[in-house]
């Protein structure tokens, strides 16, 4: 779900360049419910499905981890704080913001810091599912 919707969100993203900054406010408002729906449930989801099942696994111990377990739950705690600490919210301003009216250039801003915010957050996402993958 989460990186799902966030690659949704990313593709159609991308796909807005070529609209004209009426059709803007569509595509936010879009992403702004991909956000809330799909990307911050499922990023908490997988944070407390994560965390669980390393606790149930271990016996509650914390000796003997690899690298690659605290490279995995590193990044996604990490990745996940920032989609739910940022992202999330910036989502929600942005879907309720004119973009061609007053706040066009408050616009932009938050764009450019969901841009960069969710870019971080997503490669750290599959930092964290490498890392996974280099468990088994």
């Amino acid at each position: 779900m989460w990186l799902g919707g966030a690659i949704a969100s990313m593709i159609v993203g991308i796909a807005a360049r070529r609209e004209d900054r009426s059709g803007l406010g569509a595509v936010v408002r879009a992403q702004a419910t991909l956000a809330k729906a799909i990307i911050a449930p499922g990023s908490l989801l997988t944070v407390l499905s994560g965390l669980i099942l390393t606790f149930q696994l271990s016996g509650g111990e914390l000796a003997g981890f690899s690298i690659w377990l605290i490279i995995m739950q590193g990044a996604g705690l990490i990745a996940a704080l920032m989609t739910l600490l940022i992202s999330l919210p910036t989502a929600a301003r942005l879907g309720r913001l004119d973009p061609a009216g007053e706040g066009a250039r408050y616009f932009d801003e938050l764009r450019a810091r969901q841009r960069i915010v969710a870019s971080i957050a997503g490669t750290l996402g599959l930092v964290a599912l490498f890392a996974g993958a280099m468990l088994g």
